[in-house]
C-alpha cells in the first residue's frame, strides 16, 4: 500500500514521521528484539495509515543495525514498484527480482523487493542466493500465497502487513502463520486526527438469494454477472449515483467483466463521463486511463478488482461497490480507496449495491482485530446469511418519489409484523395484502386533489408494491415465479378498484369534508 500525496509531500519537506508510526515502529522493534530469530509478527494497520512508509522505515533502521539483509515481498508488480520506489525515498537501495531482471549483480544489493510467484520460481531454480535474509516483510499479507515461501526462510523474521488480518482462505488462518498480531490506530482515530476521511454511507436493498457461493467462499463471477447486469439492477446504480453523486468523481467496484462493461454502456448512453478498467487492459490504456480519471473532476471510472489494492487517488469523491462480497477485508479495501485527504475533503460517500454494510457493519467499526485473528471462523459464522439480512430489510423511497407523498409523515408498511399479527389472531393471510392495498391507497389519496392524481400516484409504487410482494411470498413460503407474478399483477389490479371505490370515502375521513366536484 502506497502513502498519500500529501504525506510524501510533508516527507520531502522534512517532516518526520507521525507518532502513531513512530510508535508502531518501536512496538515491532522491541518484538524483533526480544524474539526468536524466526518469529512471525503480524502488524494491522487501516488503509490510507501509511504501512508502506513504516516497512520502509523499518528496513532502514534495520540494514543500519544489522549485518543481514531483507526481502520485501507483495502480490502484485504494480505493488512492487510502488513498495520500490518508496524504499528509494527512504534512502534504501533496493533491487526489484521481476521476471526479467538480472541476478547477476544479487551481491551488490542488501535489499529486494519481489513479488511472490517470481520469487517463488526464482527459489525453486537456485537464482537467488537467500542465505543472508535475516527479514522478511510480506506486504498485504492477508494473502494466502506467501505461505509457500515460508519453507525457504525458517530463520529469518517475518513481518506482515495488513489492513485487515483476516485470511483470504478460511482454511489457512493467520494465526497459524504467525505468532502474534500487533494493532495500529483505529480508522476512527485516524479520522479524528484527520490522517482520513470519514466514510457516509448510502446502503440501497438488494436482493441477492440469487447468488451462488464459489470454492474460495465468495461469491461466484458468474452468478453476480446474472444478477447486475439485469436492466433493474443497471436502473438502480444509474438512479443511486444521479441522488448520491451525480458531478462528482466516482469509482465503481464490480464483480466480473462483462458488468463493468454493462455499467460503462449503460452511464456512457446516459451522457455522463465514464471509462472502463479490467486486468486485460495494457499498461498504456490503464497509465491513458488513470491519468484521464485524475484530472476530469467528474469522471467515473468502472472496474474490476484491478483497483483494490496499490491505487492511491485522493480526488475520488465516491466509491460505489455495485457489487456483494462475504469478504471483510475486500469491503474494507474497496471503500478505502475513497478514504486519502485533501485539504478541501474531509468526507466521502460509499453507496452500497451489495448489502455490505448490512452484513460488515459501516467501515471502520471498532473492530476487535485480535479476536478475529484468534477466532476467525467465529467472526465469519456470526456474520448474517443473505436471507437472515433480506428479513430485516425494509423498504425506503426514493427521495424524489419521497417528495410526492410530503403530506404523509410515514409511508411505510411492515408486512412481516402485519402477517404475524394476523395469524394470531385467526385470520387468513390474505388480509395482510388487503390492508397493504388499503394503506397504500390511503396514502395515494392523503396526497391527491382527485382519483386521477391518486391513480397517476398509485402507478409510481411499483417498487414499494414488489418489495411488499416478496415479503409476503416469504412469509407463506410460496416463491414461485408464476405465483408471484400474478400477486403482483393482482395487487395493482386491486389497488386501483380499491382507489375508485374509496376514493371519496377516505378522502373525506382524512381531511373532513367531501372533495370538489
Amino acid at each position: 500500500m502506497s502513502t498519500t500525496t500529501t504525506e510524501l509531500e510533508e516527507r520531502k519537506a522534512g517532516k518526520d514521521l507521525y507518532s502513531y508510526q513512530k510508535g508502531a515502529i518501536n512496538k515491532i522493534f522491541k518484538c524483533f528484539e526480544e524474539a526468536p530469530e524466526d518469529y512471525h509478527l503480524l502488524y494491522q494497520l487501516p488503509t490510507g495509515g501509511g504501512k508502506t512508509v513504516i516497512f520502509s522505515e523499518i528496513v532502514r533502521q534495520y540494514l543500519k543495525h544489522h549485518k543481514k539483509k531483507v526481502l520485501v515481498l507483495t502480490h502484485r508488480i504494480e505493488l512492487c514498484k510502488q513498495t520500490s520506489k518508496m524504499l528509494s525515498e527512504f534512502g534504501v537501495t533496493n533491487k526489484v527480482v521481476d521476471s526479467k531482471a538480472n541476478l547477476d549483480d544479487q551481491f551488490d544489493y542488501s535489499c529486494f523487493v519481489a513479488m511472490v510467484e517470481t520469487l517463488n520460481n526464482r527459489l525453486n531454480d537456485d537464482k537467488l542466493d537467500i542465505s543472508d535474509i535475516g527479514l522478511v516483510i510480506i506486504d498485504e499479507a492477508h494473502y494466502n500465497s506467501f505461505t509457500k515461501l515460508f519453507k525457504f526462510f525458517d530463520k529469518s523474521f517475518l513481518l506482515g502487513v495488513t489492513a485487515t488480518p483476516l485470511s483470504s482462505n478460511m482454511k489457512l488462518p493467520m494465526k497459524d502463520n504467525y505468532n502474534e498480531l500487533i494493532t495500529g490506530e483505529s480508522i476512527e482515530s485516524l479520522i479524528e486526527n484527520r490522517f482520513l476521511a470519514r466514510a457516509e454511507t448510502y446502503s440501497y436493498n438488494v436482493g441477492l438469494t440469487s447468488l451462488e457461493i464459489g470454492s474460495n467462499g465468495d461469491y461466484t463471477v458468474k452468478s453476480s454477472e446474472d444478477l447486475y447486469t439485469n436492466n433493474d439492477m443497471l436502473s438502480k446504480l444509474l438512479q443511486a449515483y444521479e441522488e448520491r453523486s451525480k458531478g462528482k468523481k466516482t469509482l465503481i467496484f464490480n464483480n466480473g467483466i462483462n458488468t463493468s462493461l454493462h455499467v460503462y454502456e449503460t452511464f456512457k448512453a446516459a451522457g455522463y463521463p465514464i471509462a472502463h478498467l479490467d486486468n486485460t487492459c495494457t499498461k498504456k490504456q490503464r497509465k491513458m486511463i488513470l491519468k484521464w480519471f485524475k484530472v476530469t473532476p467528474n469522471a467515473i471510472l468502472t472496474s474490476v478488482s484491478i483497483l483494490t489494492t496499490g491505487f492511491d487517488e485522493p480526488t475520488v469523491d465516491t466509491i460505489i461497490l455495485n457489487r456483494a462480497t462475504k469478504s471483510l477485508t475486500l469491503y474494507y479495501q474497496m471503500i478505502g480507496r475513497g478514504s486519502r485527504i485533501l485539504k478541501d475533503k474531509s468526507t466521502f460517500s460509499v453507496i452500497d449495491l451489495g448489502n455490505n454494510f448490512h452484513r460488515f457493519g459501516p467501515w471502520g467499526a471498532d473492530l476487535d482485530w485480535q479476536k478475529i485473528f484468534r477466532s476467525p471462523n467465529y467472526y465469519v459464522d456470526s456474520l448474517l446469511n443473505d436471507e437472515e439480512l433480506e428479513s430485516n430489510f425494509a423498504y425506503e423511497m426514493p427521495d424524489a418519489l419521497r417528495a410526492e407523498f410530503a403530506k404523509t409523515e410515514d409511508v411505510s408498511f411492515d408486512i412481516k409484523k402485519t402477517y404475524i399479527t394476523s395469524i394470531n389472531s385467526g385470520q387468513s393471510s390474505k388480509v395482510v395484502l388487503e390492508k397493504s392495498i388499503a394503506q397504500h391507497a390511503r396514502i395515494c389519496v392523503e396526497n391527491s386533489e382527485d382519483v386521477y392524481d391518486a391513480y397517476d400516484l398509485a402507478k409510481k409504487l411499483g417498487d414499494d408494491i414488489d418489495f411488499r410482494i416478496d415479503r409476503y411470498s416469504k412469509c407463506i413460503c410460496r416463491s414461485t415465479h408464476n405465483f408471484i407474478d400474478w400477486l403482483r399483477d393482482d395487487y395493482r389490479k386491486k389497488l386501483r378498484l380499491y382507489l375508485r371505490d374509496n376514493f371519496d370515502t377516505v378522502f373525506e375521513e382524512i381531511n373532513g369534508f367531501p372533495p370538489e366536484d
